[in-house]
């Protein structure tokens, strides 16, 4: 994966065995002669324990293609998860070293951007000189955006020879994720904080069945439980906990209706340990029961 480039910052990766995580099929530079940015497509191992991702200036986007897993990663702190799985896009802190593991069912497979630090920050300099906050950018893309996934398949995919689409994608890429997913320190942070609290909810959509805690939450989103708890409530009206609690019978509501699932099967679907922990706070929640619920 090293290439002697003067703008991407691929030294870093000197010495990792790349054979023992991933078969990599397509690579830009040395398929089509990029060097404005680099694009590569691998099929992953389906078991990984220990894997040491290198810390490097660039922005790193990987788009999951195929396959699911869980995802645990370790940037210093404590392990935080997230589920793998086609079209959610995750954005790599610069300077950051992660240790990663997982166990899928099957085969994985990626497609991942890596756009040079300089880019994005001489593009940060002409849209207003800012200094720029790659966590919050990397929360705020976890949450979704449907551009910048199709932008990625549809780099992964190119066939263009020479730099000057590659200096292009580039470019549009900086961009977008300046202007969508970073905000003016002053000026725009509730913006940013929004993102923030849509990663979060986010969180709380794909792991709805997990015993999830607050501070699984906020470590998913880079922030303390203290600033989650105060952004999430002042964005929302509700506190994260009770935000989560919502949507689990929500969806306890909507198996209730439509499938012949029995309480007991719902409750875990729903991250309740039993089903008289659904059934009583499907009471506070709504006035009635589980039963009285269905039979209405």
């Amino acid at each position: 994966m090293v290439f002697d480039s003067a703008q991407l910052d691929l030294q870093p990766y000197a010495g990792f065995d790349m054979d023992r995580y991933v078969r990599r099929t397509r690579c830009s530079w040395e398929d089509l002669g990029w060097q404005s940015l680099l694009a590569q497509r691998f099929d992953h191992v389906p078991l990984v324990e220990d894997m040491e991702l290198p810390a490097t200036a660039d922005l790193h986007l990987i788009l999951p293609v195929g396959g699911r897993a869980v995802i645990e990663t370790r940037t210093g702190g404590r392990w935080s998860r997230h589920t793998w799985a086609p079209g959610r896009l995750e954005l790599g802190i610069p300077d950051r070293p992660a240790l990663r593991r997982y166990r899928a069912d099957g085969p994985l497979r990626s497609v991942q951007l890596h756009i040079p630090r300089r880019t994005v920050e001489r593009t940060a300099e002409q849209l207003g000189g800012r200094a720029v906050d790659y966590a919050s950018m990397a929360a705020s893309v976890a949450a979704g955006d449907p551009l910048i996934e199709e932008t990625v398949r549809a780099v992964g995919a190119a066939d263009e020879t020479g730099d000057l689409y590659a200096e292009s994608a580039a470019a549009f890429l900086a961009v977008h994720l300046l202007t969508r997913h970073a905000r003016l320190p002053a000026r725009r942070s509730p913006a940013r904080e929004d993102a923030r609290v849509r990663a979060a909810i986010a969180v709380m959509r794909d792991r709805l069945a997990e015993p999830l805690t607050l501070a699984d939450i906020a470590d998913e989103v880079y922030l303390s439980v203290y600033h989650l708890v105060r952004v999430f409530s002042r964005a929302t009206g509700e506190t994260p906990h009770r935000f989560l609690i919502r949507l689990r019978i929500e969806k306890a509501q909507r198996l209730l209706r439509d499938t012949d699932l029995t309480i007991a099967q719902i409750a875990p679907l729903c991250g309740f340990a039993s089903p008289g922990a659904l059934s009583t706070a499907f009471l506070r929640h709504t006035g009635t029961r589980p039963s009285a619920y269905r039979n209405s």
